[in-house]
C-alpha cells in the first residue's frame, strides 16, 4: 500500500538540513531503486523552486510500504529526524487515484 510521509521542519532548519541531506537522499534513492517511490521533495518556504536562504518548511514522500508500521519505522529513521530538521512527521495511508 502507499503511504504519505508528511514532515514539518523546525524554524530555520536549513543549517540542519544541509549536512544531513546526503544521507537523507541516499535513503530516498533506495526507495527509487526498489521501485517503491511515487514522489518526494521539500516544501520551499517561499514561492520559488530555489528558495535560497529562506529554506524549506517540510517534506513530502509518497512511497509503497508493507504496512503503516513499516512506513512509520522508515520515517522515524530518517536522517532529518536524527538531525533535528523535523519537528513533526505524520504518516498516513494514501490512495492514488490519478494518474492511474
Amino acid at each position: 500500500m502507499l503511504y504519505a510521509i508528511i514532515s514539518e521542519d523546525v524554524t530555520n532548519s536549513l543549517p540542519l538540513r544541509i549536512p544531513a541531506r546526503p544521507a537523507h537522499l541516499e535513503r530516498v534513492q533506495k526507495l527509487v531503486d526498489e521501485g517503491r517511490l511515487i514522489i518526494a521533495g521539500p516544501h520551499p518556504s517561499i514561492d520559488s523552486n530555489d528558495p535560497g536562504q529562506a529554506g524549506f518548511t517540510g517534506s513530502l514522500i509518497i512511497a509503497e510500504f508493507e504496512s503503516m508500521t513499516a512506513a512509520q519505522v522508515w520515517a522515524d529513521a530518517d536522517p532529518y529526524v536524527k538531525a533535528g530538521v523535523y519537528q513533526k512527521v505524520v504518516v498516513k495511508p494514501f490512495k492514488q487515484v490519478m494518474p492511474s
